[in-house]
């Protein structure tokens, strides 16, 4: 009976192996970020570094995605990374949802929050795990980018209308 488990365990492995799942690799920039906001050398080698993989349309894929489930796991992160901040079409989103995904990158940042734990364990994305002085870049960067708006544009298109 174990023997039996055991071997349908093992197909069962192989056979996820050949089930694709699309990749995040489009690196369509047409509404990216720096399209119209001042992103410096600084901040995008942040990005670079510790957001784009889950929060862009190009992902750097580390060589362990190849193995299923772990590739699965990590596109998950992904998807659900690019459903929350997506620099890539930042851009196409109304003024007010910019605004606001500005403010919430400054909490996320704040409260240690990103990059998750789990995309800087054990030494895989070394570069990801942000010093306080980069951490303090981010917040800097985007609540400039907050005035800016707020110097451009009527207070009314930067606030999130209610739900009824």
């Amino acid at each position: 009976m174990l023997k039996k488990i055991s071997i349908a365990i093992l197909i069962l492995f192989v056979g996820i192996q050949f089930i694709p799942y699309e990749k995040n690799t489009s690196n369509d920039l047409t509404y990216d970020i720096s399209k119209s906001y001042d992103v410096p050398d600084n901040i995008q080698t942040i990005f670079k570094n510790a957001c784009n993989d889950c929060h862009s349309n190009s992902t750097v894929y580390p060589w362990y995605s190849k193995i299923e489930p772990i590739g699965y796991w990590l596109n998950d992160h992904i998807v659900d990374g690019k459903r929350h901040l997506n620099f890539s079409t930042f851009t196409k989103l109304p003024l007010a949802v910019q605004n606001h995904k500005l403010e919430e990158t400054i909490e996320m940042v704040e409260e240690g929050e990103m990059p998750l734990e789990d995309y800087t364990n054990f030494g895989l994305h070394a570069e990801a795990n942000l010093s306080d002085g980069q951490r303090q870049e981010i917040i800097d960067w985007a609540k400039a980018q907050m005035a800016m708006l707020a110097a451009t544009y009527p207070a009314d298109s930067l606030v999130m209308k209610k739900r009824e």
